[in-house]
C-alpha cells in the first residue's frame, strides 16, 4: 500500500524543476503530456520538450481566465466542457506567430515572374496568415508584377488556425516600425499613413486590402472546405510544428487544389523532398507540382468525394 501511495504521488507530480520555483500553479510533467497529446489531436502540432515552459507561460493565464487552481483541473474541463470557444483560446495560447512583411524576401521575385507567365486571373493561398503581413506582400507582389488592373482581379485566400491574429491582419494596421525596412516606393504606393491617435502607425492602402480573403482553417482538418484550384500556395514555417505523418497528410490536401505547374512555397527550415513524391524541388524552398500528380489529381479527388461519409457536419 505504501509503495502504491508513493507512486501516485510520484503521478502528480514530478520535482520543482529549475526555473520553475515561484510559479502560480503546480505543473507536472503529466500536464505537459497531456497537453502535447491534445494540441497534437487538435491540430496536428507536435510540442517539443523545450517548449515546456511556453506551454506552461501561455495557458496559466487561462487557467486564471477561467478561475481555476490547476493544470489538471482545466485540462478535465476542456475535454469534459468540449466547447469550442475553450478549445480555440487553448490553440491559439500554443501557436507561434513569428511573420513580417517580405519575410524570405527571394520567394517573392520568383513569384512575381511566375504570375506574370500564368493564364489570368491567378489566385494564391496563404495558408499561414498570421497578423496578415505575409498575404499582404504577396498581394503587393501581385499589383507589381501584373499591374493595377490585372492584379484587381487575382484573389489571395489568407487562412490561419489562429482568430485572434486573423482579426488583427484583417485590420491591416501595424506600426511603423513593422514596414520601415520597406522602400520608399512601397511605403507611399502600399500604405496609409496614420495621424492624430494613429501616428505611428500605417495601415495598407484599400486596394490590397480588396484583394484578400481572411478565413480561419485548420490544416489538420480532413477537408478545407475549398472548391477552387490555386496557382501558388504558401505553407512557410507551419510544417516545422508537425510531425512527418502530418506533413504528408497536408501535403496530400494541397495536391488537388493546385492548378498543374502550381508552386508551394515552403520554409527556410523546411523540407518536403522526402515527404512526398507529387512536389519537386524547383529552387531553394520552392517546390513544383510534378507532372503525374497534376494529371491524378481529379480522379483522386472524384474517388475521396465517392468514398466519404458525413461525420458531425462535415464531409471527410
Amino acid at each position: 500500500m505504501m509503495a502504491t501511495r508513493a507512486q501516485q504521488r510520484t503521478d502528480r507530480a514530478d520535482p520543482i524543476r529549475s526555473g520553475e520555483q515561484g510559479r502560480d500553479f503546480e505543473f507536472t510533467s503529466a500536464d505537459f503530456t497531456r497537453i502535447r497529446e491534445l494540441i497534437h489531436r487538435s491540430a496536428g502540432i507536435s510540442l517539443s520538450d523545450h517548449k515546456r515552459d511556453m506551454a506552461y507561460s501561455r495557458l496559466a493565464r487561462r487557467l486564471r481566465a477561467r478561475g481555476l487552481d490547476s493544470f489538471r483541473q482545466y485540462l478535465d474541463l476542456l475535454e469534459a466542457e468540449n466547447d469550442p470557444a475553450e478549445w480555440e483560446a487553448f490553440t491559439n495560447a500554443l501557436t507561434t506567430n513569428l511573420t513580417a512583411f517580405f519575410r524570405e524576401a527571394h520567394h517573392f521575385p520568383i513569384l512575381a515572374d511566375f504570375v506574370a507567365r500564368r493564364a489570368q486571373p491567378v489566385s494564391v493561398w496563404c495558408s499561414a496568415a498570421s497578423t496578415g503581413e505575409e498575404p499582404y506582400s504577396i498581394a503587393m507582389t501581385l499589383i507589381e508584377a501584373l499591374g493595377e488592373s490585372a492584379a484587381r482581379q487575382a484573389t489571395v485566400l489568407a487562412t490561419d488556425i489562429d482568430t485572434q491574429v486573423l482579426a488583427k491582419a484583417e485590420a491591416g494596421m501595424y506600426q511603423f516600425d513593422q514596414v520601415k525596412h520597406l522602400s520608399q516606393e512601397r511605403l507611399k504606393r502600399f500604405f496609409l499613413k496614420g495621424t492624430g491617435p494613429h501616428a505611428g502607425m500605417v495601415k495598407v492602402r484599400p486596394q490590397v486590402r480588396a484583394m484578400v480573403r481572411f478565413e480561419q482553417l485548420n490544416l489538420t482538418d480532413r477537408d478545407y472546405q475549398l472548391r477552387t484550384q490555386f496557382d501558388a500556395i504558401f505553407c512557410r514555417n507551419v510544417m516545422i510544428y508537425f510531425d512527418k505523418p502530418t506533413q504528408a497528410q497536408v501535403l496530400g490536401r494541397f495536391e488537388p487544389l493546385m492548378k498543374s505547374g502550381g508552386l508551394l512555397f515552403a520554409g527556410h527550415s523546411e523540407n518536403f523532398t522526402y515527404v512526398t513524391q507529387a512536389f519537386r524541388l524547383r529552387g531553394q524552398t520552392v517546390y513544383e507540382l510534378t507532372r503525374d500528380a497534376a494529371g491524378a489529381r481529379a480522379p483522386a479527388r472524384a474517388a475521396a468525394t465517392a468514398s466519404s461519409t458525413p461525420t458531425s457536419g462535415v464531409t471527410v
